[in-house]
């Protein structure tokens, strides 16, 4: 018996089942070697199905992505990353491959922490069937390829999902489509943890891309570090050109995903469709281009992430709702910042290993923002006429200040049908309930600033949406000068941050920064007035 070492070594999540009300997942793959036969295909979609099984011929048939059809149809089952790569159809293009590398402790010097398990790992995009990205394949880099885990995403260009496989040797299994990780049994299990709408992931997607190898920060090898002889490693770029792969994946599903649902012209799950609009269902990672060890007291102002003041992506994006607004991003002193670092403790910390550094992540001030998915799904529902815009921006801007995790925005939620509803008749009737709420609540309610703002003539709400946000970027910007401003600002960063931590896409330890804030510190909300103020119970 081989002893089970596939998934990832998920330092955060081993946290999460020692504190108090963590999420536990639903169950486990198949956790030993001899459980499973060599040369098949399993299924076991968690939430779903209680053990692996074989797929069925027909089943294995009716898959079409680039696994199935080079490897499982033709009896082959590649146990590590080479022979995988190496049975794939030889590249006639550099450009049909790319491998990248990430790793939270890799921009750590390895000489300053001897005992720190690096846990860097691969992503590699490669073209099969076609001109685009149709594999996403994810593995340990500096781990025996035998026994690290290997998972891969692979785009059915039939079916137009994403289909998800793990090795388990001596065999492979297979933990759903995209479609599995909407379905209520195996929503938010297994794989479906962190590709929670069925989607490829990047959580650092934008600039500096944090963690990951790029000219703005290489992950740092020992001398004698093996990894340096790989071949995979000489290929390694910049992951600046796996954001443009992964925004271009989950457009792609988003689209195949909308035509789906609407094509019979009646939406079967408009709950389904619309949480994305009005709930957090995942978070990219944002910080400032800025190495926090280079920020000094008398040192030039920081522009914190966008995406903590506001959801600009999806507010400002002209192809979506095209706010004109005009007020420029605050600026945080670095002196604030610095000050910050010792009166709320900042350090890294993984407790699994017994690590402890003071300091902040190697980019200033990293927080969560709006997923790119999530605001994907609301660009193509208006570009569609699926959902107004300005239903979409009345939605928003009723907590616009909280751009994630907001109880107030998710309220609204109860307001979209549940039972199936025709396309043209969606945003009518989502508008009719929530208006219909607020006549009889008051009018600081959700629903009354839903009611205020959807008021607004046609010609107007824009506008008026956009002075209401440079009027709080103005506010922000002169609090975050003073010691008490920037001081809540930091608080309600962490906030955000437990909010993370509390999801199953929060991996590793070393992702994010520890502070003293207690853990039971109450959450905590940003007001249009620019104050930060105890957030409302959901």
């Amino acid at each position: 018996m081989v002893e089970f070492h596939e998934r990832r070594r998920a330092t955060a999540q081993v946290r999460q089942t020692r504190e108090e009300g963590a999420r536990a997942p639903v169950g486990d793959y198949v956790s030993r070697a001899d459980a499973l036969a060599p040369g098949r295909l399993y299924r076991q979609v968690l939430g779903v199905d209680g053990a692996a099984r074989p797929m069925t011929a027909q089943e294995l048939a009716g898959l079409g992505d680039p696994m199935a059809a080079v490897f499982f149809r033709r009896g082959g089952f590649p146990m590590t990353l080479q022979d995988l790569l190496g049975g794939l159809p030889p590249l006639t293009s550099a450009a049909q491959q790319a491998v990248y590398l990430i790793g939270e402790a890799g921009q750590i010097p390895p000489a300053s922490a001897p005992g720190l398990h690096r846990d860097l790992r691969f992503a590699i995009a490669r073209s099969v069937q076609g001109r685009d990205a149709d594999l996403l394949i994810s593995t340990g880099a500096n781990a025996d390829p035998a026994t690290t885990f290997l998972q891969v995403a692979a785009w059915d260009p039939t079916a137009k999902v994403f289909n998800y496989y793990m090795r388990i040797r001596p065999a492979w299994v297979w933990a759903g489509n995209s479609w599995s990780a909407l379905a209520d049994g195996s929503r938010g299990n297994g794989c479906f943890d962190s590709h929670v709408n069925g989607s490829v992931v990047m959580k650092e997607l934008k600039q500096p891309w944090s963690n990951w190898q790029t000219q703005a920060a290489g992950i740092q090898l020992a001398p004698d570090d093996p990894l340096r002889a790989d071949p995979l490693y000489q290929q390694v770029t910049d992951a600046q050109k796996l954001e443009l792969t992964v925004r271009s994946l989950v457009t792609r599903w988003t689209a195949a995903r909308l035509d789906a649902v609407t094509a019979s012209g009646t939406i079967e799950h408009p709950d389904h469709l619309l949480r994305q609009l009005f709930t957090t269902t995942s978070v990219n990672l944002a910080s400032t281009a800025t190495q926090s060890t280079t920020v000094t007291t008398a040192g030039a102002d920081l522009p914190l992430p966008a995406g903590f003041w506001f959801n600009g992506d999806a507010l400002l994006d002209m192809d979506t709702l095209a706010l004109p607004s005009t007020a420029a991003l605050p600026l945080a002193p670095a002196a604030r910042y610095v000050e910050s670092l010792t009166t709320f403790d900042f350090r890294l910390e993984e407790r699994a290993s017994g690590f402890s550094r003071p300091g902040d992540t190697f980019f200033a001030f990293v927080v969560p923002e709006a997923a790119y998915e999530d605001n994907d799904v609301v660009r193509q529902l208006v570009q569609r006429g699926i959902v107004p815009a300005k239903l979409a921006a009345c939605a928003l801007m009723v907590d616009f200040t909280n751009p994630v995790f907001s109880p107030d925005r998710a309220r609204l939620a109860a307001y979209v049908p549940t039972a199936p509803t025709g396309v043209a008749a969606l945003g009518e009737q989502v508008v009719r309930a929530i208006l219909a709420a607020a006549a009889k609540l008051p009018a600081d309610s959700p629903e009354g600033r839903f009611a205020a703002a959807w008021a607004l003539a046609d010609d107007e709400w824009r506008p008026a949406f956009a002075r209401r946000i440079d009027a709080y970027l103005v506010s922000v910007a002169d609090r975050i000068r003073t010691n008490a401003g920037f001081a809540d600002y930091v608080r309600l960063a962490e906030s955000r941050r437990r909010d993370f931590k509390a999801m199953r896409l929060d991996e590793f330890e070393l992702t994010l920064p520890v502070t003293n804030i207690p853990a039971a510190a109450p959450r905590l909300a940003m007001a249009e007035d620019a104050t930060v103020t105890q957030r409302r119970p959901s």
